[in-house]
């Protein structure tokens, strides 16, 4: 898996937690895993509880919902982020399409985190706000 550096730098990329500073990166790069998969691992199926995200640092995931593709996910690629905030069931089927590195934040991890700096909870609630706006554009906000 990737050094310490190179893990923080694929954080930081990641437009949720590219506006955490130093320290609060270097915290989450802490609370994060490292797991190494094999291809045709089902990561999730749509409906499970969702207790965790996964960033992509080398592979291919392939994201479906009732069997329509939605996405062919790699590098530097964040899913089920919404699960680290609040769990809840999934919104879609995730498969890994080729042997993948990933790096795992649990929901009671970051949660651990943002406890520990308040302001990180902020900044991450902007970036969810900001992606709900894209998501509805003709709406009232």
């Amino acid at each position: 898996m990737a050094p310490a550096d190179q893990k923080l730098e694929m954080l930081k990329s990641l437009p949720l937690f590219a506006d955490l500073d130093h320290k609060h990166l270097e915290r989450l790069g802490q609370l994060t895993d490292e797991v190494d998969l094999p291809a045709q691992r089902v990561l999730w199926s749509q409906g499970d509880p969702g207790t965790e995200a996964f960033v992509v640092v080398t592979g291919n995931l392939l994201v479906e919902r009732n069997g329509r593709v939605l996405a062919n996910l790699g590098r530097g690629s964040i899913v089920g982020e919404m699960s680290i905030y609040a769990e809840g069931p999934r919104m879609a089927t995730v498969t890994l399409t080729e042997p993948s590195a990933l790096l795992v934040i649990s929901h009671g991890n970051f949660h651990v985190l943002m406890d520990e700096f308040p302001e990180v909870r902020l900044k991450v609630l902007d970036v969810l706000a900001q992606r709900i706006r894209l998501l509805d554009p003709d709406g009232s906000h």
